[in-house]
């Protein structure tokens, strides 16, 4: 089932700005991909099917290991980097009793990443893509 951006809401984003969840990275791979991410705000819209009518979300980010888990917020969640390259990184992560997923995040530059994302969070599917800007301080 693919969702686009105004699908799985506007409260999952808001979220990676907002608290400290708990986030376990186990080895496995190198996440310098994220840290090497501009913090501040930043803009998520949907690509793909059903994008047209998705509209761009504004978020303040600080912890860029929180696009790893969009769907899961602030979800304390266990990582697994499975894959990383200069490039890009795919996490797998599982969210005790309340679902997983797997997101891969490419990087076209500082500023600028592509966000393929599915899992299960509250018993059901997800399945989407963004692309995420960089559009100033926050």
């Amino acid at each position: 089932m693919k969702m686009n951006l105004s699908q799985w809401g506007v409260g999952a984003l808001i979220c990676l700005s907002a608290g400290s969840g708990a986030f376990a990275f186990t080895q496995g791979g190198d996440l310098s991909l994220l840290d090497s991410l501009e913090r501040g705000m930043w803009q998520l819209r949907g690509v793909g099917s059903g994008a047209a009518s998705a509209t761009s979300t504004p978020i303040c980010l600080g912890d860029h290991t929180r696009l790893v888990q969009i769907q899961h917020g602030n979800t304390s969640c266990e990582h697994y980097v499975v894959r990383s390259t200069p490039n890009s990184v795919t996490v797998s992560y599982s969210c005790n009793g309340q679902g997983q997923g797997l997101t891969t995040i490419r990087k076209e530059s500082n500023r600028l990443i592509h966000i393929q994302s599915q899992g299960i969070r509250n018993n059901s599917p997800f399945s989407f893509s963004v692309e995420g800007r960089k559009t100033g301080g926050c």
